[in-house]
């Protein structure tokens, strides 16, 4: 740790002595126009403002319906012995959480140095320069990156708050025999989650836009999201590193000593109980954080940029956003009440149906009335549309309308994808399953890898025809002529942008279905681990206490039956935020194509010869540097992969050793000691893992700008489609694994056999593919493309090639460094000799 130390302090002094001249315009001079004059005659003359402040008021129902939920399900009946494993699973959580806290204080150093010395480092030496003011705004602008890593880390905190409670009555709600309400828990904590999630994260946004001085608006905007972007990838990759060391450590016991599924003997189980948290509830709620508020900090400074000439344009285009933005909220909270009532209808008799029936509903019933929403305000807000000329433009309202609903449309045609692939009920998961019973664990893991690559072909076509559908409406007049003309492409990738803001316009339930998973694992360890049934006259004493007589056989198979749905659902969310963060990525370049068009432009006018090309020329597919940037970015992705299983695979070994050499059968359940023991290992690795990979990833983003800032655009959109698809590929490989195992063990009830033992194998490798690698891309891509907006500017400011590629050279050595560490420093001791 010690090195690591060194080489943070190194980094740290560089970043804050780099020097740098030259003019300070880009992403710090997104200016934000006046709101107030905006009026809205659809609405009967309402102004700008007055929506942003209902804007407000319905964050607060957003969030107060989180809260209530949370109340509401703490006060569901619980037995106390699983009420005591409940708790002590959220007391390992929460000693995770604040380890994990301290860890992003020392990360943010390292953003904080970059941020100073671009917002208050590089306008120091203009002429105009106002220091007292720099500094001011300085501050505040570090306030807005502390307030986005918050805002990732205390909705993180909630979610897995809110799980830690589902968990224990979700697991005695089984024993009632009421397999609608036991469903109904993990769902309702899954909403609680999402609605705070996205109203937390749009309050911040608009306090933002409405309280702040204007010019601070913009800069504060890249501050927060770049604060998000770092909570979320801290969150997201410890979370699936710990995890998945947890849960092969966990699972590999069920081979090695014949043991039941959470066995309380085994010291891997409240590891693994933690890591579900960690990994599935804490990652992915940070991760939905960053992501709404990513997409909508993208979509905004695009607009302000492309729109500088038309602030009154700009200024209804964003209030606009901001209303599609507050009514995500409304509609999801409408059809999560309209589903409860139909599933009632339909499921409320009976003993036994499908689980994935009510979420799959939910999902598609949100989408539905989301576009019918989003048709009917924009027709009330930009019915009357006038562009920057004067002239009316009464076809905007549905085009962009269209281009939303692609989006929203894939926000439930991807997760109808992604079961085809992963659901017990899809024939990729039976044929993985019928691959092991005579091939074993080896024909198991090719059969996955086989509904992997063919989930990532038919879902990236999905993904292309409604971007294609989406860049057919982006050439309408009535978008197209809104657009700069010397940027033939800034419409298109407008409308990519609201494709992936349209992908979140059911956000709340997309979070709700992914949340489900975590707690409804947990639900079904809490109940092997409270041994409820070997209680002493149990029966009896959940009649007296409850009301009701236990059904325990039933109980078991409806848990399981609840984990194999979450399992699906866990896995239709991801396509959807890795697919967020490439479509939106392409937005975000669009600042970095608008610096370098004004610097080209300062420098024809200035009439001296330089680096600078027309950006368009300099953008063709032809140009070297765009080649070579999309080979780096793919290169990056593949080490990525590697270097995030490699720590599962170190951790999980040593977990592993761990338990087997302090497993006690003769016992009934493990020791606090070993229990806590196995949880260190698990940080500690996550720790590793993760310090590696953010080095390597934020050296590579500061060091390739300095070679040449286009072969870094080249390199985000490399990282962004390689990224893609492999997350896809592993995400529903992975999802295969994992299902063919539930299939053996709830539909086949085969626990125990050399089926289930190839099944558990396959289900090990395909832990860190789903939970680690595929998941953790989303932030990863969305910190580099932000961090690169900065990251550019202070390369291409600077007027000393000589100093410029010393400095790239640099960071390009550490980055090696971290990558050659990610392996070499990791890698399990070599016994072979022993």
């Amino acid at each position: 740790m010690r090195k690591n130390k060194l080489w943070f302090w190194g980094l740290l002094l560089l970043a804050v002595l780099g020097g740098a001249t030259g003019a300070y315009a880009g992403e710090a001079d997104i200016h934000i126009p006046p709101l107030e004059g905006v009026k809205f005659a659809g609405l009967g003359g309402v102004s700008g403002t007055t929506l942003m402040y209902l804007g407000i008021l319905i964050c607060f129902i957003g969030a107060a319906f989180g809260l209530v939920q949370y109340q509401q399900t703490k006060a569901l009946p619980v037995h106390e012995s699983m009420a005591k494993v409940s708790n002590t699973i959220w007391e390992t959580c929460k000693t995770y959480l604040f380890t994990q806290g301290k860890f992003l204080a020392i990360l943010w150093v390292l953003i904080a140095c970059c941020m100073v010395y671009y917002f208050i480092g590089l306008p120091w030496n203009e002429p105009a320069s106002d220091h007292g003011r720099l500094l001011r705004n300085g501050v505040v602008i570090l306030l807005a990156s502390i307030l986005g890593i918050l805002g990732s880390y205390g909705v993180a905190w909630f979610g897995i708050r809110i799980n830690t409670v589902s968990n224990s009555r979700t697991a005695f709600s089984a024993l009632k025999g009421n397999p609608l309400a036991t469903l109904g828990i993990p769902l309702r904590s899954g909403m609680s989650v999402g609605l705070l999630l996205v109203a937390v994260e749009l309050f911040f946004m608009i306090c933002i836009l409405m309280f702040l001085p204007r010019e601070l608006v913009g800069p504060c905007f890249i501050g927060f999201a770049i604060g998000e972007s770092l909570g979320a990838s801290v969150l997201r990759i410890c979370g699936g590193i710990f995890t998945k060391i947890a849960d092969i450590g966990s699972d590999l016991m069920k081979i090695v000593f014949k043991l039941p599924e959470d066995d309380p003997k085994n010291p891997g189980v409240i590891a693994d109980c933690t890591g579900d948290n960690a990994g599935d509830s804490v990652g992915p709620t940070a991760d939905g954080f960053e992501t709404y508020g990513v997409t909508g900090v993208a979509l905004i400074a695009f607009l302000a940029l492309a729109l500088a000439a038309s602030p009154d344009v700009c200024a209804k285009l964003i209030i606009w956003l901001f209303v599609m933005r507050s009514l995500m909220i409304v509609t999801s909270l409408v059809s999560y009440f309209v589903n409860e009532g139909i599933s009632k209808a339909m499921f409320g008799g009976k003993k036994d149906f499908d689980f994935e029936a009510p979420l799959t509903h939910l999902v598609w019933l949100t989408s539905a009335v989301s576009i019918g929403v989003t048709f009917i305000a924009s027709k009330l807000l930009l019915g009357d549309f006038q562009d920057g000329g004067g002239v009316a433009q009464p076809a905007l309202w549905w085009v962009l309308s269209v281009i939303i609903s692609c989006g929203t449309v894939a926000g439930a045609v991807i997760p109808e994808f992604t079961k085809v692939f992963v659901s017990t009920h899809s024939r990729h998961v039976r044929e993985v399953t019928n691959c092991s019973k005579h091939g074993g664990a080896s024909l198991n893991i090719l059969s996955g890898f086989v509904a992997g690559n063919f989930s990532a072909f038919w879902m990236g076509l999905c993904i292309m025809v409604l971007m294609a559908t989406s860049y057919y409406f982006s050439q309408n007049p009535a978008l197209l002529g809104l657009m700069p003309a010397k940027f033939g492409f800034a419409a298109p990738i407008f409308a990519f942008g609201l494709v992936a803001f349209g992908f979140l316009g059911m956000g709340p339930v997309t979070i709700a279905v992914d949340s489900y998973g975590p707690v409804t694992d947990n639900a079904q360890s809490v109940y092997e681990l409270s041994q409820i049934e070997g209680r002493k006259d149990i029966k009896a004493e959940i009649k007296r206490d409850f009301g009701f007589d236990a059904d325990f056989e039933n109980a078991k198979y409806q848990l399981e039956k609840g984990d194999g749905a979450g399992n699906t659902f866990k896995a239709t969310a991801k396509p959807v935020l890795i697919g967020t963060a490439v479509v939106g990525a392409t937005t975000m370049v669009f600042g970095i194509i608008m610096l370098l068009q004004r610097m080209y432009e300062l420098q024809v006018a200035s009439g001296v010869a330089g680096i600078f090309k027309p950006v368009i020329d300099a953008l063709s597919i032809v140009q070297p540097q765009i080649i070579l940037g999309l080979i780096m970015g793919g290169a990056v992705i593949y080490w990525f992969t590697g270097a995030s299983c490699q720590a599962v695979v170190t951790g999980a070994y040593r977990a592993v050793v761990y338990i087997k050499e302090n497993m006690k059968l003769d016992a009934t359940t493990a020791s606090d000691k070993d229990s806590k023991e196995v949880v260190r290992i698990c940080t500690e690795y996550a720790q590793k893992g993760m310090w590696n990979i953010f080095i390597v990833v934020f050296c590579f983003a500061l060091a390739l700008p300095f070679f040449d800032p286009y072969f870094f655009i080249g390199y985000l959109i490399g990282i962004a489609f390689f990224g893609l698809f492999q997350a896809i590929f592993m995400a529903n490989a992975g999802g295969a694994w994992d299902n063919a195992k539930k299939i053996v063990e709830v539909d086949m009830r085969q626990k125990g056999t050399e089926l289930h033992a190839a099944t558990v194998v396959g289900d090990t490798v395909g832990d860190p593919f789903k939970d680690t690698s595929s998941v953790a891309m989303n932030p990863v891509i969305k910190f580099t493309t932000l961090f690169g907006l900065l990251a550019v500017e202070i390369a291409v400011t600077m007027t000393n090639q000589s100093t410029k590629t010393g400095i790239g050279a640099f960071f390009f050595v550490i980055a090696l460094i971290f990558v050659y560490r990610s392996f070499y420093a990791m890698r399990i001791p070599d016994e072979t000799t022993k």
